[in-house]
């Protein structure tokens, strides 16, 4: 992420000041690997569609043939097994995915957006820490954090230190807003007091906008943001992130945004989706037609309703041929209506 960034200025640049660690800074996207492989990294930061691409790109070589598969397969299997009676032997027996990030990657820190736990659970059993966090620029910008030694992968967190985080105005599912006050959250928005009041309630606390809920072990679950959610024709809330989440982990979705579109007084639901052709190209031929990788989408899509209940199944696929503009944190920008 660019310094401008909070997320990169305080974690990726001030606290590694502070702590004396030597700063690599990546010289663009398409060099991000040869860096990391120069510098010898070891702790990386990134966001979710970054660690999406490299899990995507050791996925895609790891299963090329039946016979790779199996491999990885009983590598993985077999790791787990010794990691039982307290022997890694992760590091080694990957040491091939190891060397493609240069033979020194211990942690890998991610933020900015929700991933799906299995990426996390599959870079953990190739030997990489991997560990999300969730926060905003307001709160200078981590609210909740998982540590190296607690952490759930379906997880934004543990609050910080001396961080109140609760949710409030729960819904019967006991999702609601999460609301933050502590030392590090935002005096108000700069000759702004209007949206200062929006933001900040009388008692200090930061309404964040994100919902969820807090479990039985104190992480901060988020299903998704206030401002996103779609409310089906019952009345249920849809949480787009979610369905998203579910989508992605196909190998021929690229990228996708899940909307709600009002029509005859319905609402229905919609996944626009950029295919990831070299995928495609892989199950259907070098020169697929348009209805081909239409019908591969659906079926795809057809898979993820399966595990949705009815009033969130997704009844219009649109695709697309290019890439979703997108932020400089990499989130994809939603249209809202006015």
């Amino acid at each position: 992420l660019p310094l401008h960034h909070t997320y990169e200025c305080t974690c990726g640049f001030l606290c590694q000041v502070y702590r004396g660690s030597h700063i690599a800074i990546c010289e663009g996207l398409r060099y991000i690997v040869p860096n990391m492989q120069q510098s010898k990294v070891s702790i990386i930061l990134v966001v979710p569609l970054m660690l999406e691409k490299f899990h995507k790109s050791i996925m895609s070589k790891a299963k090329a043939t039946k016979k790779m598969a199996r491999k990885f397969e009983f590598g993985r299997k077999l790791c787990k097994f010794l990691l039982f009676f307290g022997i890694d032997k992760r590091k080694k027996i990957f040491k091939q995915v190891h060397e493609t990030f240069g033979g020194n990657l211990r942690l890998i820190i991610c933020g900015g957006a929700a991933i799906d736990p299995q990426i996390m659970q599959d870079m953990q059993d190739m030997g990489f820490g991997c560990i999300q966090g969730y926060g905003l620029t307001e709160c200078a910008p981590i609210l909740a954090l998982n540590r190296d030694c607690d952490y759930n992968n379906r997880a934004a967190g543990l609050p910080l230190p001396d961080v109140d985080v609760q949710v409030i105005d729960k819904d019967e599912n006991g999702i609601g807003e999460f609301i933050a006050k502590g030392d590090n959250v935002m005096l108000g928005y700069y000759k702004n007091e209007e949206a200062t009041r929006e933001a900040l309630d009388e008692n200090g606390y930061y309404h964040t906008g994100d919902l969820g809920f807090i479990d039985k072990d104190g992480f901060c679950i988020i299903t998704g943001r206030k401002k996103n959610v779609i409310i089906a024709k019952n009345g249920k809330n849809v949480f787009p992130e979610e369905i998203e989440t579910m989508l992605c982990s196909s190998d021929y979705i690229e990228e996708c945004l899940v909307s709600g579109e009002e029509e005859n007084d319905d609402v229905i639901i919609t996944a626009t989706i950029f295919p990831c052709m070299d995928e495609v190209k892989k199950q259907l031929g070098d020169n697929p037609d348009d209805d081909a990788i239409q019908t591969l989408l659906e079926e795809e899509v057809s898979k993820v309703n399966k595990n949705l209940v009815n009033y969130k199944h997704i009844k219009r696929v649109v695709r697309r041929d290019t890439e979703f503009d997108k932020t400089t944190s990499k989130k994809i920008r939603r249209q809202y209506k006015k």
